[in-house]
């Protein structure tokens, strides 16, 4: 498939320069970092002729709607483990889910303290017992082929760039950028979730030690927005005419322009940020605004 990404640039904010890739643009449906992250593992799950694939997510992951299609696309059964028993009959009522059915996948719905046991064995024995052989992706899509999927993100030409700058959430693009970035650049994550925890997550998979994490940006949570964010991601799209997700790029890019209003880059810095995708998950996330009486995301 063709990658059809390139860098924008944004803005200059006393002298500094802000471009961002859009890597949103990778793919019409499996955008960004799920492409990438994918790419491999696809390859290796029909080396090892396995004919159904099997992850993990919540109810609006974008790494369940791009397995399911990227699945269907390749041939292969999909089944996905969802965090959630009160969504089983609100599939309809989802559009994620709702388009990860429509491509084929088959959906088994587990409590929340069941999912918390998605990485033990016996869990997964009881769900090989249930579905038969699969090939086993990760919440998230992260494992070493994802990682190595997200190595090709930078090209040779970011080279001029100081800071690298991608939103965090089970760690495998950011770790993907560290491996392939220059040493006199610095990587910055800004994660999706409370807390700094990742950072043990990250360091399985990063070879390189010039990053560190921002998690001053996360606005309570992962899933959680305000109006404030709203009104950013609102302005940035009709500013730039590039749409942002709230879970992830949003929010990343809401903290790049605060730090610079603060000052924190140097003078005469070049700052690459990248658009990881997430789109389809804002009209999921609309849906929860309107319950909540909130501003929507254009």
């Amino acid at each position: 498939m063709k990658i059809l990404t390139d860098r924008v640039s944004l803005k200059t904010h006393y002298t500094i320069e802000l471009h961002l890739r859009r890597e949103d643009l990778i793919h019409p449906i499996i955008s960004g970092n799920k492409f990438r992250k994918l790419k491999y593992n696809l390859e290796e799950a029909k080396k090892l002729g396995f004919s159904t694939l099997l992850t993990f997510g919540g109810a609006y992951s974008n790494h369940i709607a791009a397995t399911a299609y990227a699945g269907e696309q390749s041939g292969f059964k999909t089944i996905g483990v969802i965090r959630g028993e009160e969504l089983i009959d609100k599939v309809e009522g989802n559009p994620t889910l709702r388009f990860a059915k429509k491509n084929g996948m088959t959906f088994h719905f587990v409590s929340r303290e069941e999912y918390r046991r998605k990485g033990e064995r016996e869990f997964l024995n009881l769900l090989q017992n249930r579905f038969g052989e699969f090939y086993m992706l990760p919440e998230g899509g992260t494992n070493a082929l994802a990682v190595k999927g997200c190595e090709e993100i930078l090209k040779k030409e970011d080279s001029v760039y100081d800071f690298i700058c991608c939103p965090v959430g089970t760690g495998g693009t950011i770790s993907g950028i560290i491996n392939s970035a220059h040493h006199h650049q610095r990587v910055l994550g800004f994660p999706a979730l409370k807390g700094d925890f990742i950072r043990n997550d990250i360091r399985k998979f990063a070879q390189q030690k010039n990053w560190d994490i921002i998690t001053d940006y996360h606005f309570g949570g992962y899933g959680k927005i305000n109006a404030d964010l709203i009104s950013f991601i609102n302005r940035f799209k009709a500013k730039y005419g590039i749409p942002l997700d709230p879970i992830y790029t949003g929010k990343m890019m809401y903290g790049i322009f605060d730090l610079m209003a603060k000052d924190f880059f140097p003078k005469e810095s070049k700052i690459l940020a990248i658009h990881t995708g997430g789109l389809q998950g804002i009209e999921g996330m609309n849906i929860r605004l309107k319950q909540k009486n909130l501003p929507l995301i254009d």
